[in-house]
């Protein structure tokens, strides 16, 4: 999300001390400090000043400040550091702590961009640009409240400032309040309507609301001006705001049921440079849903059997009683979706005899407070990977999307996967490719307009541990035990916004499958996920402490949210 950036104590040309240094006071020093200049030029320009040895104290600040900015251009942001962290030691300075703290805030390190934004504070009169980014970090920190507070700041300090009216419009939007959310967006646009970044933000309000004619427009206008006059401010992500337009409008298309030109716009998201996490989050969203629209647009060959058909020349497994059906319609907006799978019956692997059974349990609490539940017992990966995507296609337009999961998970190089039940590793084949990857279900859903809960019973134990370790000598591919805390959930200004995360147990912990019917985890989710009146947190809350219960503080759930705003799947 837009940051400012506050230069004046840097954008008086250095005090070149001496004419022996005329190719630097000619040729380098205005390429060095001019912020029109291509980022590969600033940096290199700046790098010679530097390689001189001949300036000092706060001149030579100066420089490493410049070049900082030109690393924050390309996106480097180890190197802004490491630059800003130098000019500080030789002269600190409100413009250099501010921007240090805007290179934390885009790697995801928003406490230090805080203590970063405070320093600037201290160092000089009240800023309203420093305001503004700290705001930003507190809404990176899900703190809407002092978000908003800082913003206030800002916009007493430069009433003109659109980017402070959309900052504070979508933190307002993040604690519900959709009509104060849109009066300060409305605002923003009023104040400079060449901005296209307010008119995403109002694109996401829109299609929250169901309106998606208005969102496709909104998102038509902002990659409009983002084409023609690309934001030139250096503090703003190369590309950030174009990939933004382009995936906020394909989502507007594919809500309203019209795939080829959500399709049109998820290729042209895949086909820029990205640089930050927000736009490479984007951009992973965007490469599910393509495939998705793709799929829902192919035409069926004349002679491609039906569903039906396949089924009875295959067997295939249980899937809520019936052969895999059709890819469904997007679901109408409002509606409460879930995607249920249980995986027990193993062929090559340990079986577990629970996964099915909570299955059936969960699906049914869910059905009796409303949602409607796409449920599967023992799927293949065949099954179990269409049944995934029919689920993510059809979520495209739901209020709320749960997605649970029991049986056995893996982590591998730290990403998660869910194993399908007819999952057979050998040595020297692709051990991944058999599996299902958690990370792409989660950026199927990465939407802020909609509430998306995932719960994975699904680290009882490694089932992989042999096989990893007979792949050979690359030391790349490593399994470990349980299932890794999912970094989507990290850094970048909304990626994960609407999600909830939770597993049976914590990251890296292994899980128990129980000695009854149901899996210690299941069955507290079970008895408390219907609870009238129960905030889907206190429910997770009243799940783990019964757990920590009954496994004698064996097991203990963990979960992550990024939550906007209290939910309720039970109403009182």
């Amino acid at each position: 999300m837009r940051r400012l950036l506050l230069v004046p104590a840097f954008l008086a040309a250095l005090a070149w001390c001496a004419p022996a240094y005329a190719q630097a006071r000619n040729q380098l020093g205005p390429l060095c400090t001019t912020e029109t200049t291509p980022a590969d030029k600033m940096v290199d320009a700046c790098s010679k000043i530097i390689a001189l040895k001949v300036f000092k104290g706060e001149q030579l600040a100066t420089v490493y400040f410049w070049r900082a900015v030109g690393w924050n251009k390309k996106g480097d942001y180890a190197k802004v550091i490491a630059d800003a962290t130098e000019a500080i030691r030789l002269q600190p300075s409100q413009a250099v702590y501010n921007l240090r703290g805007s290179a934390y805030y885009d790697k995801g390190d928003y406490d230090i961009a805080i203590a970063d934004f405070d320093d600037a504070l201290k160092l000089g009169p009240p800023s309203g640009t420093i305001f503004h980014n700290r705001g930003n970090a507190w809404r990176g920190k899900r703190d809407y409240a002092k978000a908003i507070a800082d913003y206030d700041m800002a916009i007493k300090s430069d009433p003109r400032s659109a980017f402070s009216f959309q900052n504070r419009g979508i933190s307002k939007e993040a604690l519900g309040d959709l009509d104060g959310a849109l009066a300060d967006i409305n605002q923003a646009i009023r104040l400079d309507p060449t901005l296209p970044q307010p008119l995403i933000n109002r694109t996401a309000i829109w299609r929250a609301r169901g309106d998606f004619d208005r969102a496709i427009a909104d998102g038509s206008e902002a990659i409009r001006l983002a084409k023609e006059k690309p934001p030139v401010n250096i503090m703003t992500p190369p590309n950030s705001v174009l990939i933004s337009g382009y995936t906020h409008r394909a989502l507007a298309y594919e809500a309203k049921g019209d795939y080829a030109h959500a399709r049109e716009d998820y290729q042209a998201t895949l086909a820029i440079v990205a640089s930050d996490a927000g736009s490479k989050a984007n951009q992973a969203t965007a490469k599910v849903r393509l495939s998705l629209v793709t799929d829902a647009t192919a035409p069926v060959p004349r002679d491609a059997p039906s569903p039906a058909t396949q089924a009875a020349a295959s067997p295939a497994p249980q899937q809520t009683g019936t052969a895999p059906s059709p890819s469904p319609a997007p679901a109408i907006r409002g509606t409460r979706m879930a995607l249920i799978i249980g995986n027990g019956a193993y062929a090559h692997v340990k079986a577990l005899p629970n996964p099915a059974n909570d299955a059936r349990a969960v699906a049914k609490s869910l059905r009796d407070i409303g949602f409607t539940v796409s449920e599967g017992i023992d799927l293949d990966r065949a099954a179990m990977q269409k049944m995934t995507r029919d689920f993510l296609r059809a979520a495209a337009r739901a209020q709320v999307a749960m997605v649970y999961y029991a049986g056995h998970g893996v982590q591998v190089d730290g990403r998660n996967y869910l194993i399908p039940v007819d999952v057979e590793l050998k040595p020297g084949t692709g051990m991944t490719e058999a599996m299902i990857d958690m990370d792409t279900i989660m950026a199927g859903l990465d939407d802020q307009v909609r509430t998306n809960i995932l719960i994975f019973d699904a680290c009882r134990n490694n089932p992989m541990a042999q096989q990893v370790a007979s792949t050979g000598t690359n030391r790349a591919i490593e399994g470990a035990s349980g299932l890794a805390a999912p970094t989507s959930l990290g850094a970048g200004a909304t990626l994960g916004a609407g999600t909830l995360i939770a597993f049976a147990t914590a990251p890296g912990q292994v899980a128990l499958d129980g000695e009854g019917a149901n899996s210690p985890f299941s069955a507290a989710l079970s008895r408390h996920i219907g609870t009238p009146g129960l905030e889907v947190q206190q429910m997770l809350t009243r799940v783990r402490a019964e757990v920590v219960s009954s496994t004698k503080n064996k097991q203990v759930p963990w979960s992550n949210s990024s939550l906007l705003g209290e939910v309720y799947l039970a109403e009182k």
